[in-house]
């Protein structure tokens, strides 16, 4: 009889368990978005937060609709998906609540991860429809078959909290996508036949939010591997596995990059806590400490070479790392049942595989493991590749020019700032902040666009919000500050305008400037204060439109922070030697 109890007792407990764990995999969600706004600039920082909000919402109408039927339905087309049922709204005393809310917090995390690698540059009508899509029907459709009874859980493939079903998915729907939508403006340089010559480096406007993204997400994963667990000692050793694979990964990478770049990489090393957590998903529930070490030291590496791949190798522009960490990982950790799974894990009874063959069961559950992970990225290929076609011909995928450089924040949300009386930058600090230190990808001021030019020499003109007031005199001040190497380019441009009075003073400003040789998740880097100089000209019968064209002309290289140009209005002008005023006072200056 008390067996009998303690039985019913312990069902229960675990069935509360199950649904903790769903809101540990929800709290998730908070830590992409906290960990993708900060790998990328802060203009963007609230169409980030909008994104990764709408994925769980979007995500959870899908799911009532028809996610949860295609998933946790009964079997038809031989086990390809399930059967599409109103039981949500049909039969909801008899529905399986639990089941429903812990499978949908999983769905949305797949949509998330294809989030970080299209960031800054997504249309945001586009994104919400292909975040749809997965929920809908790419990950139910692939989820069922090996969590649902589909025919990869009757075939033996083991995927226990979705190495496989989630990361490397969305990691493939990454790729795709950040490779059909193109890099962001001024990632790569060009030759004039189009071969990449340089890799930029775009740093993160806020590691420390990343990093608390990270242990957000870190957090999360306890629930995220551990919620299924119907015993102690197998939660205990999930728990255990879900702690080694990530911290070993990140030891290794910080090793790793130390050695590489001669200083441990911030970024990088956040990137590797989650690459071995995604790697050690899959076999959490059947590998041991040893296995659990080694699939860490193998994602801790992998991750650096998955970034620089994307790089260097297929210029495929992802901000956040998100193919490296879930898709090269994914697959790494899908494979890894195949190769450490192990009877002396408390998990190991219940999950109806062989023995890894590290561990003398030889290559069975291996040629599962890849056959599965093989079907299952073909699905993903084939289906995301379709929508982000079908989407990018009918509303586009990618926002204009104009609206990337001036960032999606005020541009798809007007939002002016997500950081509203906050400063971005510290002018106390012998840096600038990197957000705004971005190529515009056209370094010919003929061929650059208006936004473009717009955004490289920015232009405030005080003069034109007073025409038809007091002020106005039809003189007007213009100011300069610009590169000192630009100097003599602008002082010819302006004489041969006709403007030759010049006041000329060399201040210190903040840029980017190569040749300190700092390194940012790989790239190089450099972050100082530089020599400026500043030009004052006053003028009136020279048209200020005129000296302001000719200028951005000359200061113009293609990347953001070439100079700005300031115009004021002046009240009055006297010129001491003869006593003249105003109009007449500068005459002999222009």
């Amino acid at each position: 009889m008390m067996e009998d109890i303690i039985k019913v007792l312990d069902g229960e407990v675990f069935s509360v368990w199950f649904l903790i764990g769903a809101a540990f995999v929800f709290w998730m969600q908070a830590g992409f978005a906290m960990c993708e706004a900060g790998f990328t600039r802060a203009k963007n920082a609230g169409n980030i937060i909008m994104k990764n909000l709408m994925d769980f919402c979007i995500g959870t109408v899908m799911w009532f609709i028809c996610g949860a039927s295609l998933m946790l339905g009964d079997n038809v087309l031989n086990g390809f998906s399930g059967g599409f049922t109103f039981d949500v709204f049909t039969n909801y005393g008899n529905f399986n609540y639990s089941a429903f809310v812990f499978n949908l917090v999983f769905c949305a995390t797949t949509a998330t991860i294809v989030s970080g690698a299209m960031a800054e540059r997504t249309k945001f009508s586009s994104y919400c429809i292909y975040s749809a899509v997965i929920s809908a029907i790419i990950y139910p459709i692939e989820a069922h078959w090996t969590w649902g009874g589909g025919f990869l859980s009757q075939w033996g493939f083991h995927d226990y909290a979705g190495s496989n079903c989630i990361h490397m998915v969305g990691g493939i729907c990454a790729l795709i996508g950040a490779w059909m939508l193109g890099p962001r403006i001024g990632k790569f340089e060009r030759d004039k036949k189009g071969k990449v010559t340089k890799v930029k480096a775009f740093p993160g406007h806020n590691l420390v939010i990343a990093a608390l993204g990270v242990f957000i997400l870190w957090f999360g994963w306890y629930g995220f591997n551990g919620a299924a667990a119907t015993d102690v000692p197998t939660l205990g050793s999930i728990f255990l596995t879900t702690t080694v694979a990530p911290a070993v990964a990140t030891v290794v990478c910080l090793v790793f990059t130390w050695a590489k770049y001669g200083k441990p990489d911030v970024s990088m090393c956040l990137n590797a806590s989650l690459a071995g957590l995604v790697a050690i998903t899959a076999a959490c529930d059947v590998t041991d400490c040893t296995g659990a070490a080694i699939i860490g030291i193998v994602a801790g590496l992998l991750v650096v070479f998955g970034i620089w791949f994307n790089d260097y190798v297929i210029h495929v522009d992802d901000p956040v790392g998100a193919v490296a960490v879930h898709m090269l990982n994914g697959i790494w950790g899908t494979v890894a049942v195949g190769l450490f799974a192990t009877k002396s894990a408390p998990g190991f009874a219940v999950a109806g595989i062989d023995e890894g063959l590290f561990y003398g069961g030889g290559f069975t559950q291996l040629i599962k493991q890849l056959g599965g992970m093989g079907i299952t990225a073909l699905w993903a290929m084939v289906t995301i590749t379709i929508t982000f076609a079908i989407i990018k011909k009918t509303i586009g995928l990618r926002v204009s020019e104009e609206e990337e450089i001036e960032g999606l924040d005020v541009m798809e949300h007007g939002l002016t700032s997500a950081y509203a009386g906050f400063s971005i930058v510290d002018a106390t600090e012998s840096y600038m902040d990197a957000n705004e230190n971005t190529s515009l990808g056209v370094d010919e001021y003929d061929l650059a666009s208006k936004a473009a030019k717009d955004a490289a020499v920015p232009v405030v003109n005080v003069s034109s919000n007073l025409a038809g007031t007091s002020l106005e005199t039809g003189m007007n001040k213009i100011v300069i500050v610009t590169k000192l190497s630009r100097y003599d380019k602008i002082k010819r441009a302006l004489n041969e305008l006709g403007v030759t009075g010049i006041t000329v003073t060399q201040v210190t400003g903040c840029g980017i400037q190569k040749g300190a040789g700092q390194m940012y998740r790989g790239v190089e880097m450099d972050m100082t204060l530089l020599p400026k100089i500043k030009l004052e000209v006053v003028v009136s019968k020279i048209p200020v439109e005129s000296v302001i064209e000719v200028a951005k002309k000359a200061l113009y290289t293609g990347k953001i922070g070439d100079g700005k140009i300031f115009v004021y209005p002046v009240s009055k002008v006297v010129k001491i030697r003869t006593g003249e005023e105003d109009f007449d006072a500068l005459q002999d200056v222009e």
